[in-house]
């Protein structure tokens, strides 16, 4: 008996039929004591002051305040830079996740027989998927100068290690009955991969590059911290100017692009199930 079962002990029940039974103790106040044990951890680790979050918390709202009402004249210096970021968010989605299908297919077991490869592309999307997306927006920024192609660039690497990983793994899920037999057939593997397997993935895939690509209109928006164009650029600067009711009418119409794009991609997620 285990030290836990020790403390808690098991119940036990007697049956109609005279047949005792044990039910074991829940594990829940190890688990409820662990996270406290962690909670205090991080707290004393990251310095947090809930009598600061207190005091200075109010602060947020006060900002936020000064954002509203928006000033609706500056629309017109944000559809330019709106466009660019819903621009750059679908063709670098677009990109992305396209040029991960050979990669997904080579880090899938069920097609790929050799394990040093796949082990390769696996470590490539993890490696890739780690790196932030300002990072390598940085990164592109300095290969490419600033502007829209930076911020498409590093959306596109984050949409291809992305997808990559969501496709291995529904590649590796599929019926592998017409592959086989594609193979049989006299087919190569990359053949048998396109007709047999594609058409398998094909919605998935589809549903999967329509939620990233609403995820990344929205990321998109602060690239233009690091240079990387888009709606961010102006965002960054009319923050730094503290000119908040303008700041209040970008965050407005960021607000209402992504609702759109979200409830037109939902929309179409829902038809491809």
């Amino acid at each position: 008996m285990s030290i836990y079962d020790k403390i808690f002990p098991p119940k036990k029940y007697t049956l109609d039929n005279g047949k005792s039974v044990e039910q074991k103790s829940s594990r829940a106040p190890i688990y409820v004591i662990l996270v406290l044990i962690m909670s205090y951890v991080s707290i004393r680790v990251t310095g947090f002051d809930p009598a600061t979050l207190a005091k200075r918390g109010n602060q947020f709202f006060v900002i936020l305040n000064r954002m509203f009402p928006p000033e609706y004249g500056y629309f017109k210096n944000i559809v330019n830079p709106i466009l660019d970021t819903v621009k750059m968010s679908l063709l670098g989605s677009a990109l992305g996740s396209i040029l991960c299908l050979p990669f997904a297919m080579l880090a899938s077991t069920n097609i790929c027989k050799n394990r040093f490869v796949v082990a390769t592309m696996r470590l490539i999307f993890s490696i890739i998927r780690t790196l932030p997306t300002l990072v390598s927006a940085l990164i592109a920024t300095f290969i490419f100068g600033l502007g829209t192609i930076a911020g498409t660039t590093a959306i596109a690497i984050f949409s291809f290690s992305y997808i990559g990983k969501i496709m291995y793994e529904e590649i590796e899920t599929v019926d592998m009955g017409a592959f086989e037999a594609m193979e049989a057939m006299g087919f190569n593997r990359t053949e048998a991969f396109i007709h047999a397997i594609v058409p398998q993935v094909m919605p998935a895939f589809l549903s999967n590059s329509l939620y990233n690509f609403e995820g990344n209109v929205r990321y998109a928006a602060v690239l233009g911290y690091v240079g990387a164009g888009g709606i961010g650029l102006i965002l960054n600067e009319q923050l730094g100017w503290r000119e908040y009711p303008n700041v209040g009418m970008i965050l407005l119409v960021l607000f209402v692009t992504v609702f759109i794009i979200e409830s037109v991609s939902r929309y179409a997620r829902k038809k491809l199930v």
